[in-house]
């Protein structure tokens, strides 16, 4: 009996150190017997001892482990053959004079050995899980390995190579099928040599077997002739694995593995072992998915809240006001914004400009209703020198300023019937001419527009073109009325407040408990910019640094509803009972009549309507 460790890799690969009866330390001190000048060995790794007339290796609590055949141990009686790992170094334990093949299943040179012909060998998966595979560390390195990666691309990369090291292919290819199976899959590859720049050939038509029945396929010689696969008669490999990867019965994707070299051949043990890693590395690869999915979705609503924008308002409806400009901001589709006229449509604009790609590119807005037709002509399109009386010089127009950047058409419901028809080309094709002028101008605008007005009824009477309305309404923003949202009514009060205050050098602490309720209780017909008239009105003629009722206008203090919410001041009573009295006696007079009554107080008509809307006099008028 020559007992002896021989070293058939690392640094000592060559070497052969006997064995006696004394105890023989292993590790990397150098009062070791047997030295390893490794940082993954201990100091004090290991020792081989001879108990009962055999020889046993105990490992000293190492840090990285004692491996006999590739399987961790603490304490194990040596037999002749066995492979002992320790750090990177591997010895083989010999008892007898001679060599002794490594205990291992399988070798690459008995791989090569085998001959195929063709052939197709099919593993079903719930049978693969329970296999052993013939390299143990390499499950436990997957294992630990794959699901410390949160990265779903890092994970696929980190996986194929990893399969290169237990599997002689070439080329990998990881398919993450979604809900359409492989239609929309998410492909990654990796060529051993050339690197994720090569493009790897992939069959669908195995893939999809793969996915679909949930069991691996390994083919090798001519997988061409079982399929009739155009790709693979094309690249032709010499053997070929698909290996679907399957969690809870549900498949996510399948990896593809393949080479072209003639004397290397994939067997039934690489299949086992791809099928045992697939199976460990499901977990790693719906959870990085879902990690992307969360990290993207956070993103998403992150960048909805974080908008740029000077709108004020937390109310659910200007919340989806945010949400939709943070995702039609980075489109360059055309957005028509309606809603009644102070509603902020021109804010909602700036907004979507401000948080678009074309941000720092010029922001041309433009007043359909406050400008002639010719002015208005002449404003957007631009004049060439001469076109009309007056035109003394060439003018660029605000569509050629803003080139690159964004229109906003204010009231475009008011546009005549000629400019409609000049806008819908310019929507269309992105072009025009000058007024007096031939030469056609190309630009690149992104077109904003708003309107107070109901256009599909415009379209009915005949006063909007249709075909225009269609190109504007791309994609439409509805602003919420003030009324709709009151719980941005005291918000919004403090905001002007506190913005006017500034400009007039007052100092303006906010709004009174009984002027907020004024507030709240009217309905706001000219929506924020009443809300903020009113306020900068309070501003200037109050005399406290709080805003209070009697600072307010008197179509606010004139509702019913605020005087019955809050006790107001006795003053501001007697003056409501005593107008509720004479706009009675006047429509007594009057008989009814809105327009004779009107004349008898002095009024206009449309004051007094809104007068017997905020006294609630409509019951007590009919009667």
């Amino acid at each position: 009996m020559n007992p002896r460790l021989a070293a058939i890799a690392g640094k000592l690969k060559g070497d052969v150190f006997p064995i006696t009866d004394a105890p023989v330390l292993i590790g990397r001190e150098t009062a070791a017997s047997l030295c390893i000048a490794d940082p993954s060995v201990s100091r004090r790794h290991s020792q081989i001892e001879k108990e009962d007339g055999q020889f046993v290796i105990i490992d000293l609590d190492s840090l990285n482990g004692t491996f006999v055949n590739d399987v961790p141990v603490k304490r194990r009686p040596l037999a002749h053959g066995d492979r002992v790992r320790i750090g990177d170094s591997q010895f083989l334990f010999l008892l007898h004079d001679g060599e002794a093949s490594p205990p291992s299943k399988s070798s690459a040179v008995r791989f090569e050995d085998r001959q195929f012909s063709g052939s197709t060998i099919q593993v079903k998966y719930n049978d693969a899980v329970y296999l052993m595979a013939r390299d143990l560390s390499a499950l436990m390195k997957a294992s630990t390995t794959v699901n410390a990666i949160r990265g779903l691309e890092e994970l696929q990369k980190t996986l194929i190579e990893l399969l290169f090291e237990v599997v002689p292919a070439e080329r990998g290819a990881i398919l993450l099928s979604y809900a359409n199976g492989l239609e929309d899959a998410a492909v990654f590859g990796l060529d051993r040599a050339r690197g994720p720049d090569e493009a790897i050939r992939v069959s669908r038509k195995i893939a999809q077997q793969v996915l679909r029945e949930k069991t691996s396929l390994l083919m090798s010689d001519s997988p061409a002739k079982g399929f009739g696969s155009e790709s693979l008669n094309q690249s032709r490999p010499s053997s070929l694995m698909c290996v679907p990867i399957i969690m809870l019965d549900r498949p996510l994707g399948v990896i593809y593995l393949d080479t072209n070299a003639p004397d290397v051949h994939f067997d039934k043990d690489h299949l086992q072992l791809v099928s045992a890693i697939a199976a460990i590395t499901a977990v790693a690869i719906e959870n990085a998915r879902h990690f992307e999915w969360l990290q993207s979705e956070n993103e998403r609503l992150l960048a909805d809240v974080n908008i740029e924008h000077n709108m004020v308002g937390e109310s659910p409806s200007m919340k989806q006001v945010y949400q939709f400009i943070s995702k039609v901001a980075p489109t360059d589709a055309t957005v028509l914004i309606s809603g009644e006229s102070g509603t902020g449509k021109e804010l909602a604009a700036r907004a979507i400009h401000q948080n678009s790609k074309r941000a720092k590119l010029p922001f041309m807005a433009v007043n359909c209703a406050a400008l002639a037709e010719t002015l208005l002509e002449s404003e957007l399109f631009g004049h060439e020198k001469g076109a009309f009386t007056g035109a003394t010089a060439t003018k660029k127009g605000r569509l050629e300023v803003a080139d690159g950047g964004t229109v906003f058409l204010d009231e475009i419901g008011e546009l005549s019937p000629a400019l409609q028809v000049k806008l819908l080309r310019v929507l269309q094709e992105r072009e025009f001419e000058r007024v007096g002028g031939t030469r056609t101008i190309k630009v690149d605008i992104r077109l904003l527009a708003a309107t107070n007005k109901d256009l599909e009824q415009a379209i009915a009477e005949g006063t909007f073109r249709q075909d225009l309305f269609y190109r504007l309404n791309v994609v439409e923003l509805t602003m919420p009325q003030l009324r709709e949202r009151p719980e941005d009514i005291s918000l919004l009060a403090n905001y002007f407040a506190s913005k006017h205050g500034e400009k007039c050098n007052r100092r303006i602490l906010g709004v009174s408990p009984e002027a907020q309720a004024r507030l709240l209780n009217y309905e706001w017909p000219g929506n924020v910019r009443e809300l903020e008239n009113a306020i900068e009105r309070a501003v200037v003629l109050g005399v406290t640094d709080h805003i209070l009722p009697e600072d307010l206008p008197e179509a606010i203090l004139e509702s019913e509803a605020a005087a019955t919410a809050i006790p107001a001041p006795r003053y501001h009573e007697a003056v409501t009972q005593t107008k509720k009295k004479i706009i009675l006696s006047a429509m007594d007079q009057a008989k009814g009549s809105y327009t004779e009554a009107a004349k008898l107080l002095g009024v206009h008509p449309n004051y007094l309507h809104r007068l017997i809307r905020n006294l609630n006099l409509r019951e007590q008028v009919k009667q």
